[in-house]
C-alpha cells in the first residue's frame, strides 16, 4: 500500500468513550450509565469526532456488560440527537481466557469466553453503522485473548449479513495475515477498514517503524486508523496522521489530558487530537464527510 499524503485528505477522528478495562476507581470521569455514555459520545462529536466506538457498563456496578438493552439505549439516545455521527459498537468482550493454576484446560475466574454468535448478538439486533472485529489471539497481561479463525469467520459472516461495516482491530502482524485470508476467500469485503492498536504489551509497539510496516501490508485503497495506549495516545495521533492514516482517542485508551492531569471528558481528548492535526496543517472530517469516505449510508 502506498503512502497517502495527509494533506490530501481530511482526517477522521474516532472517540472510544469508555472501553472494557478502565475502572471507575481509575477516574471519576469515566461514563458508566447509558445516559452518560451517550452524552459523552455526543459531546465528542461536537468536539470533532466523526465516529464513536462504544462499550457499555452495568449502571449499578460500573463493570463491563454485553446487555443488548444497554447498547440499544445508548444508540437510541445518540440517534435522537445526532443522525450523522458514525456509531461503532464493540464485539471484543467474550474472548478472554484465564487458565486455572491446577489445570490449564479449566477456566478460572475472569474468563469471559462466549460463543461467537453471542458476541455479535447486539450487532444483529441493533445494526449500527460499524462494529469492531478483533482478529487477535495473544497474551494480554497475565491472561490470553482467544479469537480462532473459525470464530472470527462466524462473527464476520453474521456482521456482514446484518449489513454492518466491520472495523478490523489489529494488534500484531499475524492479525493482518488472517484478515487478508478472509478477504481472499470472500468472508470479508476488501480493501477493508483497519485499526492498528499500538502499545498493548506483547502486541504492536507504538513506533513510526511499526506503523509503516503495518500500513504497507494493507490492500490498496484500505481505510486505516492507528492509535496509542496510555501516554502514547497523543504521540500516535501525530504519527498516524503523518503516515497518512486516521486517528483515535478516548478514555478507553487513555484517561489523561497531560502528564498527571486527568481528562474531565472525552471531548477534551478529541479537542486535543483535533488541535494536533490542525497544527500540522491537516483538516478534520465531519461525520457526514467520514460517511462518504467509508461509503456508509447517511
Amino acid at each position: 500500500m502506498s503512502w497517502t499524503n495527509p494533506l490530501a485528505q481530511k482526517t477522521v477522528i474516532t472517540c472510544a468513550v469508555t472501553g472494557n478495562l478502565v475502572k471507575p476507581e481509575h477516574t471519576p470521569h469515566l461514563p458508566i450509565t447509558p445516559e452518560q455514555i451517550a452524552a459523552e459520545c455526543l459531546a465528542a462529536g461536537e468536539a470533532g469526532a466523526a465516529q464513536v466506538h462504544i462499550h457499555v457498563r452495568d449502571p449499578a456496578t460500573g463493570r463491563p456488560s454485553m446487555d443488548v438493552a444497554l447498547y440499544r439505549d445508548v444508540v437510541d439516545r445518540i440517534r435522537r440527537e445526532n443522525r450523522e455521527l458514525i456509531i461503532n459498537l464493540t464485539t471484543g468482550p467474550g474472548g478472554r481466557f484465564v487458565p486455572s493454576e491446577e489445570d490449564p484446560k479449566v477456566a478460572a475466574p475472569g474468563t469471559t469466553l462466549l460463543p461467537p454468535l453471542k458476541r455479535v448478538e447486539h450487532i444483529t439486533a441493533i445494526r449500527p453503522d460499524v462494529c469492531s472485529l478483533d482478529l487477535n489471539t495473544m497474551n494480554s497481561g497475565p491472561d490470553v485473548v482467544i479469537n480462532t479463525p473459525r470464530n472470527v469467520r462466524l462473527m464476520a459472516q453474521a456482521i456482514r449479513a446484518a449489513g454492518v461495516r466491520p472495523e478490523l482491530e489489529i494488534f500484531d502482524s499475524g492479525d493482518i495475515h488472517l484478515a487478508l485470508d478472509l478477504i481472499a476467500d470472500g468472508t470479508l469485503e476488501g480493501p477493508g477498514m483497519w485499526t492498528f492498536v499500538m502499545g498493548v504489551k506483547y502486541g504492536f509497539g507504538p513506533s513510526p517503524q511499526t506503523v509503516a510496516y503495518a500500513r504497507e501490508m494493507l490492500p490498496t485503497g484500505a481505510f486505516w486508523t492507528a492509535f496509542g495506549i496510555g501516554r502514547m495516545e497523543f504521540p500516535m495521533v501525530a504519527q498516524a496522521w503523518l503516515s497518512g492514516g486516521h486517528v483515535r482517542v478516548g478514555m478507553e485508551d487513555n484517561i489523561y489530558l497531560a502528564r498527571g492531569e486527568l481528562a474531565r471528558s472525552n471531548a477534551q481528548l478529541v479537542a486535543k487530537a483535533r488541535d494536533i492535526i490542525e497544527s500540522l496543517g491537516g483538516q478534520v472530517a465531519s461525520a457526514r464527510e467520514a460517511r462518504g469516505l467509508l461509503q456508509l449510508e447517511h
